[in-house]
């Protein structure tokens, strides 16, 4: 399995970045993970857009669904998606649609979001949308997708990729405060991928992020055979988030930097 990062920021992006986004290859499986503000030109670089077979959504927060708008004006009016011909290319009755799969209730969020101009149904028509609960387990192509709920702000789900290829496993905590069961969830997994937004625990209010060091204690009570931090900003110093991490994770651990691979 090979997971390429689209995009690492947090709610705003890094500068000339991307947020939330990663692309995750099986074998002719492809399979994009989050699609966050700037996350579609990204994938653009890596993958031809109408070869890919689903993406799935972690959580409806807008940097983590927000460039679906782009990819589904892309899927529907893009020269290659016509029936007729078009320039070079010579129209098709069969235009690309991957599955979209969003968390219970994401399609109302996304029909308002984008019913704010009008157009509402652009993304459920560009896509074959699906709805999942955190019981359900997917199947796409050679990976095998389970979900656990993650404590965030809203409904948000830690993502568990297993490659029936033989491969490795990949899990991805998405967005979440400090949490028991999330290191239950990818106990003993090839290749963990947790957030490190802050600093500092928040202040003030409900907590909905976690630290670096507290990402790597995350990663140490699972038994992760790696850890890579992410969801951080350009704005903190990578060698501190690094260290930080690395010191409670109790081994080296990564920060993510868009356009790396990594291999489980």
């Amino acid at each position: 399995m090979r997971i390429t990062v689209l995009g690492k920021s947090p709610s705003w992006q890094d500068a000339g970045g991307a947020c939330s986004g990663y692309l995750i290859e099986d074998g002719a499986t492809s399979l994009l993970l989050d699609c966050g503000n700037g996350v579609f030109s990204k994938l653009r670089r890596f993958r031809d857009y109408v070869s890919l077979d689903a993406v799935v959504i972690s959580h409806m927060h807008a940097d983590h669904f927000l460039d679906l708008v782009p990819f589904a004006y892309a899927l529907t009016y893009a020269p290659r998606q016509q029936p007729v011909p078009v320039d070079r290319w010579p129209g098709t009755d069969t235009p690309a649609r991957p599955d979209l799969h969003v968390p219970a209730g994401g399609r109302d969020v996304i029909r308002r979001v984008v019913g704010a101009w009008g157009n509402e149904d652009l993304v459920e028509n560009a896509f074959h949308m699906h709805e999942y609960a955190a019981t359900d387990e997917l199947e796409v192509g050679s990976l095998r997708l389970r979900f656990h709920v993650v404590p965030h702000f809203l409904e948000t789900h830690a993502i568990d990729l297993v490659s029936t290829n033989g491969g490795g496993r990949f899990t991805f905590g998405a967005d979440c405060r400090p949490s028991e069961d999330l290191p239950k969830f990818a106990e003993g997994t090839d290749l963990l991928m947790l957030e490190a937004t802050l600093p500092r625990p928040e202040r003030a209010g409900p907590r909905g992020h976690l630290t670096p060091g507290e990402a790597g204690e995350h990663g140490r009570r699972a038994n992760a055979r790696r850890l890579v931090i992410t969801h951080i900003s350009d704005e903190l110093d990578e060698l501190w988030a690094r260290s930080e991490a690395s010191k409670t994770f109790g081994a080296p651990v990564e920060v993510a930097r868009e356009g790396a691979v990594y291999r489980v």
